[in-house]
Formats: C-alpha cells, structure tokens, sequence
C-alpha cells in the first residue's frame, strides 16, 4: 500500500495481529494508527496490475516472500529496532540463517581495497561466514565475488525492486548470486533506484550479521552509515586501515578512532567471532615447484625481483601474495619485502 510504508505495517500488525485482521477493518479503527492519506491507500481497491505483476514473479523458480508470519524469518532480524515486515528473495533463501559478515565500502574503491575485499570474503566464506553486501560496484561488488567462490556464498540486500538491477554493470555479478547466492529487498517490483532507499538497506545488511567490515571509506561515505546502524543494532564492527594520504583511508581511520576493531587478517575476524576451530579454513595446499613460493625461499624479496623471478605481473604477484599472507604463508616485512612463513 503506497504510503503506509515498514514502519506503519509494523504499527498496524502489532496492533491487529495479522493481515487479515487489519484488512477487514474500517476506518475509525485504522485512523488510531495511521493518518488520512494512509487510511485511503489501505482501504482503495488493491492495483490489480501490481498484484497480478506479483504473482506473475512469485510463480518463477527462486523467487518467493518472507514475512514476518514465516517460521525462517531470520532471527538475527527480529533483534533490529525496524525489521523489514516482509523481504522479497531471489535465490537461495536458506542463507539467512546461516551466520553472516558484511563487507562494505568504497564505490570508487582502489585497487588493492578491491583485491582485500575480495581476499577477505573468499577467506571468510570459506570458514563458513555468509557474506552479506549491497551490490554497489567497487567495494560491495568484490565481496559478493568473495563470497560466491567460497563454501559460505553471499547474499545482495538491493534498494530497488528485485525485478531491476541496479547498478546495470553489476548485472552478470546478480545472474551469479541468483543463482549460487541470495539477492533480497524489501521495496515492491518496480521499485526504482531512489536515493532514500539505500540507507534502508544499510539496517538489514548488518541486520543479517554478526558484524560489518569496512574495507575502504571516505569520511562522508554510506558504509559509515552502515557501520553506524551496526554499532547501535550491537554488531562489531571492522575496519582495515590504510595510508593517511589515502582520502579511502579516512572513514576507516575515524571508525577505529571510534572503537571499531582494527583488522590486518582474516583470522583477525575469526578470533573475535570465537569461531570454531573445525570451520576454520585450511590452508591451501600448493604443489611442490609452486613458483611464488619456491621464489620466497631463502632471504626475503621485494614485489620487483619476485616479478623477475616469477614472471607474474605485478596486480597478479599482489593478489597472490595477499591470498597467501591472509592464510598465514608469507609475512609483508618493512621496504616492501615479503617473506615466506614455515
């Protein structure tokens, strides 16, 4: 119903105690919670093409509604000060109630916050964690592709309806989580991309989680906002720092400041859940010859001479080492240098 909005069908649905309920009501009882204009919407005739438009979505496979009546409505959910009375799902809704991580940040994010996110998400899906993002490029992006190539999947929380796809260059990335993840809004079919729909969809994102982990911000970025709502819903929150030249750097910077918890590994995540040693991921095992490593042993090298060594172009060495250093194999030391751990 136009207008009446999450919160007013939360008021109405405490109030009468189902759906039901509040339908077959008249207005003298409806006007004791809701004002003029949302007493009209609720009692006009339903918008037969919203509703057939609807079905018509519900009736194709991976498609369904959550509501707050169903027996898997997340728990972690119900904790938040505004849980959303309904979410609309495309994919695999059973990763709901598995534990998850949000990883938020930078639209125009750099580089090396890309291949961290990324690095991170792959790490902590494969301890089992769900992570948990907004579909935005950058950032947002990286993780969900984390997430997807790890045991513990992904899911996209949107700010339109879930028959668009926005932003369109993520559209293959959303085919994926479709059909591998889990894409969820709580805005109507059709829905557009209006700038007020993104910061609701920040509550949900650490809604589903334990905690949220900030990967690169501006000082006035939305992933503060998320983190914001995750400090009041009780969520950790954890930001990985940067260089003080880095304007991406800033927010993180300020949200350690603030109390959240600095991160330089995977395991630093790991350690503050107490997550269980039997989910923990093991390490990699890599054949014997592997040429990265094989060209760590002995003293430590520089990224230029492991370049030389290797034949790895230097985005490809880096994200290689990233992997490797966040599974605990190879230390970054001072200069630039890395060395290989046994």
């Amino acid at each position: 119903m136009p207008g009446v909005g999450n919160t007013g069908l939360l008021r109405l649905l405490t109030a009468f105690g189902s759906p039901e309920a509040v339908l077959a009501s008249g207005r003298g009882a409806l006007s004791v919670h809701l004002n003029a204009a949302q007493c009209d919407a609720l009692l006009a005739e339903p918008d037969r093409a919203t509703l057939d438009a609807t079905h018509a979505w519900l009736d194709q496979p991976g498609n369904s509604l959550l509501t707050l009546a169903d027996a898997d409505y997340p728990r972690q959910l119900l904790e938040i000060p505004d849980p959303p009375a309904l979410l609309y799902c495309k994919g695999r809704r059973e990763l709901l109630a598995e534990a998850g991580l949000g990883i938020v940040g930078s639209r125009n994010a750099t580089p090396q916050g890309v291949r961290d996110a990324e690095a991170f998400a792959h790490v902590l899906s494969d301890a089992g964690l769900t992570i948990v993002s907004g579909l935005a490029l950058g950032i947002d992006a990286a993780a969900h592709r984390g997430g997807l190539a790890g045991a513990g999947s992904s899911v996209a929380v949107i700010g339109t309806g879930l028959d668009r796809i926005y932003p369109a260059r993520n559209q293959a990335l959303a085919h994926r989580l479709a059909e591998a993840g889990l894409i969820v809004s709580e805005f109507p079919l059709g829905t557009p991309p209006l700038p007020g729909n993104f910061p609701r969809r920040n509550r949900i994102i650490s809604g589903l989680c334990r905690g949220v982990l900030v990967v690169e911000a501006a000082p006035d970025s939305g992933s503060l906002i998320t983190a914001r709502v995750a400090t009041e819903q009780g969520r950790e929150v954890f930001a990985i720092p940067g260089s003080i030249h880095s304007p991406l750097a800033r927010g993180c910077h300020a949200l350690i400041k603030q109390g959240a918890k600095l991160v330089e590994s995977a395991a630093d995540i790991l350690e503050e859940f107490a997550w269980p040693a039997q989910r923990l991921p093991a390490a990699p095992q890599h054949a014997a010859g592997d040429p990265l490593l094989d060209a760590l042993e002995g003293a430590p090298a520089t990224l230029d001479s492991l370049a030389q060594r290797t034949g790895l172009t230097l985005d490809a060495l880096s994200a290689k080492l990233l992997t490797l250093e966040l599974d605990g194999r190879v230390a970054a030391l001072p200069g630039g240098r890395y060395q290989k751990l046994h």
